[in-house]
């Protein structure tokens, strides 16, 4: 049996992977993808999906306020960085919940969630208590694993202090040691939570846990002091001002 969905997601890199995801599954078709909120809603109001995957925090509207103003639904699977939604979430009938960075394990767990409920009719079952444990267990992902060479390399994120980017390679300063990786500073973004670690140049991200001071242009980490550029200043602004 095929499910039919969509994605809602305005971060191109983030939408990327929901739909190589998909497309990895046979019993699920992509109809639309949209990085418009207000597109999709126009979209759902004239068709119907059986799967909707949703990111939170979007300009215009948020997935909140979109599910709200839905009025036939689709099973909802949101996806986020900020695990302080998954309770509203839920209360909306939100079948699933994924915590950014998004493993296909995760993925196909949920989906697997989704095609049981869509071929048994099965009803909806989400106590708060069990809304708390999904979350605090999406949060515990204390890792990734990163290509130095010839092999795989394990990193805990409480250890990255900051990473360094140069073309096709990133450097990865942690606490214990540096790991250079084939791969770019944009892609490797996207395997990072995004209430942890921020853009803040072309060429660094940092993690929070280890920023000291933020002095004019620039962000210390221990005695690296690293540029704030013109690009990410008010997103990195933002950022501060949340955490």
């Amino acid at each position: 049996m095929t499910h039919t969905c969509i994605i809602v997601e305005d971060e191109p890199l983030a939408r990327s992977l929901l739909e190589n995801y998909i497309q990895k599954i046979p019993y699920l078709q992509l109809v639309q993808s949209f990085a418009d909120p207000m597109k999709a809603l126009e979209f759902l109001r004239e068709n119907t999906v059986d799967i909707l995957f949703s990111d939170i925090q979007m300009p215009e509207i948020t997935g909140i306020t979109l599910l709200k103003i839905l009025q036939k639904k689709p099973l909802i699977i949101l996806t986020t960085a900020y695990s302080e939604y998954a309770i509203e979430g839920y209360e909306l009938d939100v079948l699933d919940y994924l915590l950014k960075p998004i493993t296909f394990e995760r993925f196909l767990k949920s989906v697997e969630k989704a095609s049981l409920r869509l071929t048994t009719n099965q009803p909806p079952m989400t106590p708060e208590k069990t809304v708390q444990e999904t979350v605090v267990s999406e949060l515990i992902q204390p890792f990734i694993f990163v290509k130095d060479g010839t092999k795989l390399v394990k990193i805990r994120l409480s250890e990255i202090l900051y990473i360094e980017g140069l073309k096709d390679y990133v450097t990865i300063h942690t606490t214990q040691q540096k790991v250079i990786s084939l791969q770019t500073l944009k892609v490797l973004e996207t395997q990072l939570p995004e209430n942890q670690f921020i853009r803040i140049h072309n060429s660094y991200i940092v993690a929070l846990e280890w920023i000291e001071a933020i002095q004019r242009e620039k962000v210390q980490i221990g005695k690296v002091f690293l540029p704030i550029s013109d690009t990410y200043r008010k997103a990195f602004k933002d950022f501060i001002e949340r955490s």
